[in-house]
């Protein structure tokens, strides 16, 4: 029972580290005039996610591969299908051109990069330090194409009254927060996954996952409820591309003998992670929105995704009939449906 209140005692610490964060590197952000945009794609993104750099990170280091990428992996699945079908429930979501063109193509190539890396069961450094190069590459374009953006000044962009001291200190009692959060989760969660009979990828896949990313769920509900839908959006697809090119690459690299894929990862996982992000693309392009009908789509998904996991727990007959019989035609109803929403919308 003690193992379960650090869990949450873990999950609260990261949720409060990672609202100090975001709150001192967006307020750097904006005395350094960066625009609203990169601020969602980077610093907002890039700061929800140190919850899974710090988790991720420790799991690596404690050899438990499983926990770290089923986290990474999880959070992905959950970022897209889960919070932004919450978000657009919520409110139908504008989708800007950028993200068509340059964000959500880049995310979708990273996801099967990631696929390729993961065929030989194992993510060594060699990998991780094309994933890090990506990853560099990646936010040096951002910051140079902000640079070049003429910067409209209006009175939501202005520095606000917190001084820059105080939002350096925000950064780092946010960043004690975090590592100290996710020393308690991790040790918790394999405590937990050890006296239940489930496995570390299991718990990674979706408590620790959920857990780690509450940030951006709050972070994109809040910006969509305060009409700012290109951060909320901005926020989940920034949010996946660091995980994959900064966090798996990290604790790839950490770790002297790499991050040991499973074989349900590379079959299943990794493949819905996958399929979650070449869904964005049809959704985002058609009409630039996310309406409801589809935000309810990809929560319907989700949970029966996480469905799926706890009945793969089991280990029995009953798996392959739910794989079958209930997950497969989820899914083709899922695409049908989309397709369905995409047309009308265009009609």
């Amino acid at each position: 029972m003690l193992s379960y209140f650090i869990f949450l005692a873990g999950l609260i610490l990261l949720v409060g580290g990672a609202d100090l964060f975001v709150r001192g590197s967006a307020g750097l952000a904006r005395l350094m005039r960066i625009s609203s945009l990169i601020i969602g794609l980077t610093i907002v993104a890039f700061g929800t996610s140190a919850p899974e750099l710090t988790v991720s990170l420790r799991a690596s280091l404690a050899g438990q591969s499983g926990l770290s990428i089923g986290n990474i992996v999880g959070s992905n699945i959950f970022n897209v299908l889960f919070i932004l079908g919450i978000s657009a429930l919520v409110s139908p979501l504008f989708v800007t051109n950028q993200l068509i063109r340059l964000d959500v193509p880049v995310m979708i190539g990273v996801s099967v990069l990631l696929l390729l890396f993961s065929l030989n069961y194992i993510i060594g450094r060699f990998e991780s330090v094309i994933l890090f190069c990506g990853f560099l590459f990646y936010t040096g374009f951002l910051i140079a194409k902000s640079r070049k953006e003429k910067q409209k000044t209006d009175e939501s962009d202005k520095p606000g009254k917190t001084s820059p001291p105080v939002l350096v200190f925000f950064i780092f009692a946010g960043f004690v927060l975090l590592v100290y959060g996710s020393q308690l989760l991790v040790n918790s969660a394999v405590e937990i996954a050890a006296s239940l009979g489930v496995s570390g990828q299991v718990i990674g896949l979706t408590i620790v996952a959920a857990g780690t990313s509450l940030p951006e769920t709050a972070t994109s509900v809040v910006a969509t409820l305060k009409g700012n839908r290109d951060i909320a959006i901005g926020n989940i697809i920034g949010s996946n591309i660091f995980n994959i090119l900064c966090i798996i690459s990290l604790s790839g690299f950490v770790n002297p003998k790499g991050l040991s894929i499973s074989a349900p990862a590379l079959s299943f996982d990794i493949p819905i992670m996958l399929f979650a992000a070449i869904l964005c693309f049809p959704v985002f392009v058609s009409g630039h929105t996310i309406d409801r009908a589809e935000g309810g789509i990809f929560l319907f998904t989700y949970l029966a995704y996480t469905v799926y996991l706890v009945v793969a727990s089991l280990n029995g007959f009953a798996v392959t009939i739910f794989h079958y019989y209930i997950i497969i035609p989820v899914i083709i109803i899922s695409i049908l449906s989309l397709l369905f929403f995409i047309k009308r919308k265009r009609i």
